[in-house]
């Protein structure tokens, strides 16, 4: 977030991230379609290796403007009530595995997930000066294990390659452009985790499918992946 930024916001009251009329973090009407129940993202014929995906809310109207302001405006904030949103697309993911989620629990505990986010290119994180989706991650594991599963975040994705601006992009576009762009951190322990992988929005399922394969490439197994909201030619069945 810019100094400019930083000191407006300080000067100007705060006012809600979807409409920008009511006073406050989120006024009531546009926090609503965060609180629906989670729902499985249908995409057609699917994309290969991308693992089942569950969703919360549309991304468009209040809800792509909320997204928008946490992830290049700078509104930090925004993480708390978008990771409780994600939690419950995680809580929809995890219940909807038969097996316990494999993990590093002792056998006589219940194993919980294990959350990787799917991670901003290199030149986005210096634009934003923060990471939003290891953010949205954070709070989720925070909500998650308040709610008594025990969930863990593990930052073990990084892009090995560039990669161009996915917006505009057709769906084998931005497959083609995500191919082989990320790999597991040298020295996370990914292999043998159950992991979930999560994101803010899923479009074609291109990045979440990039993320697993890279994840199922170093021995983890990739259970299912969850997103807060989903572009709404994908809505649920």
């Amino acid at each position: 977030m810019s100094l400019p930024t930083s000191l407006i916001q300080l000067v100007l009251p705060e006012r809600c991230a979807g409409c920008a009329l009511a006073s406050g973090l989120l006024c009531a009407a546009c926090a609503m379609p965060l609180t629906v129940p989670a729902r499985a993202v249908r995409l057609g014929p699917g994309l290969p290796g991308l693992p089942q995906t569950w969703t919360v809310a549309d991304y468009g109207g209040p809800v792509r403007a909320i997204i928008a302001a946490h992830k290049e405006r700078g509104r930090t904030s925004l993480a708390r009530p978008l990771g409780a949103t994600l939690s419950r697309a995680v809580l929809a993911t995890v219940a909807a595995v038969a097996e316990p989620v494999p993990g590093p629990d002792p056998p006589e505990q219940a194993p919980g997930p294990v959350l990787v986010p799917v991670p901003s290119a290199r030149a986005a994180l210096r634009r934003r000066g923060h990471d939003p989706t290891h953010r949205m991650a954070a709070v989720a594991v925070r909500v998650l294990r308040a709610g008594g599963l025990r969930a863990t975040g593990l930052g073990a994705l990084r892009q090995r390659r560039p990669v161009a601006d996915q917006a505009g992009l057709t769906a084998g576009e931005r497959a083609a452009n995500l191919a082989g762009a990320l790999e597991v951190v040298p020295r996370v322990p990914v292999a043998g985790r159950g992991v979930i992988v999560v994101d803010d929005v899923i479009t074609t399922g291109a990045s979440l499918a990039e993320a697993a394969r890279a994840l199922r490439q170093a021995g983890a197994l990739v259970v299912g992946a969850a997103t807060v909201a989903a572009t709404p030619l994908r809505r649920g069945g």
